[in-house]
């Protein structure tokens, strides 16, 4: 999981020293972790998530009650004998663990881990009982990684030493999200963004001062590595290290030892590393703060933890836990299932509950270069899904794709496109297993890394507008303002409407409402350039086109799915009864409008309708 590599003397990387006695870290090393492989399928075992009719306690008793039966009812109460290819198993009982934060949910735990045959006979009988709607296994998630007043800042790269030459993520024209022109407009200030990961190290050199108390959800100490089972206050990353097989005892494959990750601190910073204080990095969002919610460890996180992690973070109560003080706005998830999933009972009731309480949860697509709708965390509603992009645009190689990516962000392209500019970099710690008081530069790539480019981002519009935007409104926005794609996407893998352009969001997001003459704002088409993936939001869709005179000039759209009308006009922003051109074929996307002697100057193409996917070029 881990490469670390020297960059070259262009980029000797850098030790960041976390003592207190270190005023200005100094340059040491860079490491960089292509982690661009899919992660291992989600552990089975001992423990099952159940919903009842009845909530709380009374849902409790009854589902206590009938656990024996059920256990009874599988087979599990017998002993069973060795075979000639099998071990022995003695007989199972299995207990009520504790009830969730999403009503009506209770996690159940086995005496012993369970066969797939003993699980689906234990799973088949429990859902038959009178008051339970749900039984499905409680399954290990993994990280999705692969390898003041905001106006007054000024338009101006930060003065922290490695932002220039390492963070392309932020000010590649071509690859990046356009940070400098929106830091003129927001950092963030006053929103709260959780992270839901490994944790974020206690103490983070360029990260601490923008880090809230959280919690550590993680309730098995397998997972946590604390001394106990058990969930505790802090939500600091002490280690996700994994000795050769040490994940088989939960329901893993064997596989070799593993270091630890600081998965959490590498997505945090991105978010809100400490920026203009003259150490490390910059962090997109630089004057919100994150709350770490721990959920991921050892050989990754229960899907129960997770769903608790959520609730907890946007200030929902928890069973056994003090209501958070600090309810975030905003949650990154960069995790997901390891195999084909659809989005668990549990994880969509959760969602439903932090949606209710207003926050926006933004989620990445997956490193399995596969549909993200097949897979969790793409596979639920009410989340806004992000797809990863390289330096030059295009779409990184792992990354997953399909209809339900609503826009991708920068995750690095690995070797494929060489150091620095094929990793998102961050300060993470030293420590191979638990953390220590030296620090590096760190390289990522994957989609964990894009999505806290997009939580950022929406951290960054909330404190600003007058009235915080429900989730579906700010996934609307995201792609109404996203840059196209400066690389071509194909058509077969679709990775949203662009890629996330921080300024013409937040300039988007600011804008006085229109109250008369309103037109939407224009997105600029370039020659033969296809835009695809287009949906449209709450409003029509406005383009517009730089043309020379006398040469033909053919404005098309065409595939995906609904009904679009194209009104084209020179000079003017069309309507449906002002035009020089138009196409309105019924029950189709495939439009054509076509000039044989226009004029130079600028052409204005206007699409309304209800359409999603679709593709709109320009050639002249």
């Amino acid at each position: 999981m881990r490469i670390q590599t020297t960059l070259g003397a262009a980029i000797a990387a850098i030790l960041l020293t976390g003592t207190a006695q270190a005023a200005q870290p100094s340059l040491d090393r860079t490491v960089t972790r292509d982690l661009a492989t899919t992660p291992a399928a989600g552990f089975g075992g001992q423990r099952f998530v159940v919903k009842t009719t009845a909530a709380s306690a009374p849902g409790r008793a009854a589902l206590s009650s009938a656990l024996g039966t059920s256990v009874r009812r599988a087979g599990l109460a017998t002993a069973v004998r060795a075979t000639t290819t099998a071990a022995a198993r003695p007989a199972a009982t299995a207990r009520v663990l504790r009830s969730m934060g999403a009503p009506g949910w209770h996690v159940v735990q086995a005496s012993r881990a369970l066969t797939e045959s003993e699980q689906a006979s234990f799973v088949r009988e429990l859902s038959a009982e009178p008051g339970v709607l749900k039984v499905e296994v409680d399954r290990l998630y993994q990280r999705a990684d692969v390898s003041r007043s905001p106006r007054a800042l000024p338009a101006a790269a930060p003065n922290d030493p490695n932002y220039a030459r390492l963070q392309w993520n932020f000010n590649n024209a071509t690859g990046g999200v356009r940070a400098e022109q929106g830091w003129e407009i927001s950092t963030g200030a006053g929103v709260v963004v959780a992270v839901l990961d490994t944790g974020i190290v206690e103490n983070h050199v360029d990260l601490a001062a923008n880090v809230l108390p959280g919690y550590d959800m993680i309730s098995d100490k397998r997972v946590s590595r604390r001394d106990t089972d058990g969930r505790v206050a802090g939500g600091w990353d002490i280690g996700d290290w994994e000795e050769a097989n040490y994940c088989v005892a939960l329901g893993g494959q064997p596989h070799p030892p593993a270091d630890s990750s600081w998965h959490g601190s590498h997505v945090a910073g991105t978010i809100a590393q400490v920026t203009n204080n003259g150490v490390g990095l910059a962090g997109l969002a630089h004057d919100a703060k994150v709350l770490p919610v721990r959920v991921l460890g050892s050989c990754g996180g229960f899907g129960s933890d997770i769903a608790d992690g959520m609730l907890w973070a946007a200030g929902a109560p928890v069973e056994g836990l003090p209501t958070n003080p600090n309810p975030a706005e905003v949650l990154n998830m960069s995790l997901g299932s390891g195999g084909p999933q659809t989005c668990p009972t549990l994880y969509q009731d959760a969602i439903n509950q932090v949606n209710n309480l207003g926050a926006i949860i933004v989620v990445a697509a997956g490193n399995s270069n596969a549909n993200a709708s097949t897979y969790t965390m793409g596979s639920c509603s009410g989340v806004i899904v992000v797809g990863a992009t390289r330096v030059t645009g295009g779409k990184a190689s792992y990354s997953s794709w399909g209809t339900r990516v609503d826009l991708s962000a920068p995750g690095g392209g690995g070797s494929v496109d060489g150091d620095p500019n094929g990793y998102i970099f961050q300060a993470i710690n030293n420590g191979t297993t638990r953390p220590t008081s030296e620090y590096s530069l760190g390289g990522f790539t994957g989609t964990s890394m894009a999505s806290p480019h997009v939580a950022a981002a929406v951290a960054m519009v909330q404190s600003v507008v007058d009235t915080p935007l429900a989730w579906g409104e700010m996934r609307d926005l995201l792609r109404r303002t996203a840059r196209p794609f400066p690389a071509s996407i194909p058509g077969s893998t679709p990775m949203g409407t662009g890629i996330l352009d921080v300024a013409t969001l937040l300039n988007r997001a600011t804008q006085p409402p229109c109250t008369e003459n309103c037109v939407p704002p224009t997105v600029q088409l370039s020659n033969k350039v296809e835009l695809r993936g287009l949906s449209n939001g709450a409003e029509d869709a406005v383009y517009s086109f730089q043309a020379e005179a006398g040469k033909v000039l053919s404005f098309m759209t065409y595939s995906g799915t609904g009904n679009v009308s194209m009104y084209v006009a020179a000079g003017r922003v069309p309507t449906a009864t002002d035009r020089d051109g138009f196409s309105t074929r019924a029950n189709s996307n495939t439009e054509t409008v076509r000039f044989t002697a226009p004029v130079a100057g600028t052409y204005h193409v206007r699409l309304t309708g209800t359409y999603a996917g679709m593709t709109l070029v320009a050639r002249q």
